[in-house]
């Protein structure tokens, strides 16, 4: 957060240097800081709306509502609200700014191919990124990777011709300048945000095994969603990070492509699993 804090402030000096306007700066800071408070309040309804997700009863959804209350206790966390996605892909997510307005969703696809202890796997993963307090992290980096990403696309569309200091060299260093780092902030921005959701996917896996010490029905459980190859209906690159697995599609995934990659590959998360 202190990084993208930084990229910000530099970025908005930069912008407002090229063009003269120190206001720019301070309107980044500022608009930056709203964002924060619109996202941390209502991050869960944003993204619920976004997914197209609906209330679950007890009564038509038992299981994934039984499940989730049982380890929910287990884990000593306040019962998450229940929603269902009507997507035939099979994936699930948590949000929420925290325990006490935590929220599970989980699409019919997976509801349709887990058996019980697959599906306790998979919740309790969920429930490990409610605990761990994965939910308000993401929230917060994808706020401020959108940002800045925003940022850096109003400076390069707008171009250069109105900069003040363009008739002197200083003036055309400093916009090439700020158009470098209109290119590379959102690029550093997006690669600490994959970082950051891989290394919670594993320590979610790893929470969510002991939760139910039984590694087994988490493995098993993103083998089947692997073998699930399409897209979901509403898969969006703004929220692919807090799914289960990639809404966007499975597949190994070689090389440097790593890098660019909203989960770990799941191939390795079943590795690590099963050698607990």
């Amino acid at each position: 957060m202190a990084t993208f804090l930084v990229v910000i402030i530099a970025l908005g000096w930069t912008i407002s240097q090229v063009y003269g306007a120190p206001e720019i700066l301070y309107i980044a800071v500022i608009f930056s800081v709203f964002m924060n408070v619109l996202g941390y309040w209502y991050s869960d309804k944003i993204v619920l709306k976004m997914a197209g997700a609906k209330p679950a009863s007890r009564e038509e959804f038992f299981d994934l509502y039984t499940v989730t209350e049982n380890l929910a206790i287990t884990a000593g966390l306040p019962m998450p609200k229940i929603y269902v996605i009507q997507d035939p892909a099979p994936n699930a997510f948590a949000t929420g700014r925290n325990k006490e307005h935590a929220v599970v969703a989980a699409t019919t696809g997976l509801l349709q191919i887990l058996n019980r202890a697959e599906l306790e796997g998979v919740i309790a993963h969920e429930l490990s990124h409610i605990g761990n307090r994965d939910m308000l992290l993401s929230t917060v980096v994808v706020v401020m990777v959108g940002f800045i990403a925003i940022l850096s696309d109003i400076f390069l569309r707008s171009g250069l011709h109105g900069s003040r200091n363009s008739d002197n060299k200083a003036g055309g260093a400093l916009a090439i300048l700020g158009i470098v780092m209109a290119i590379l902030a959102p690029i550093s921005a997006t690669l600490i945000q994959l970082a950051i959701s891989r290394k919670r996917e594993f320590l979610a896996d790893a929470s969510g095994s002991l939760l139910t010490r039984y590694p087994e029905g988490l493995a098993s459980a993103l083998e089947k969603i692997s073998t699930y190859d399409q897209p979901m209906k509403r898969a969006n690159n703004a929220m692919a990070h807090l799914y289960i697995s990639n809404p966007f599609g499975k597949g190994k995934v070689p090389g440097l492509s790593k890098l660019f990659m909203t989960h770990p590959p799941i191939e390795e998360r079943v590795k690590i699993l099963r050698g607990m």
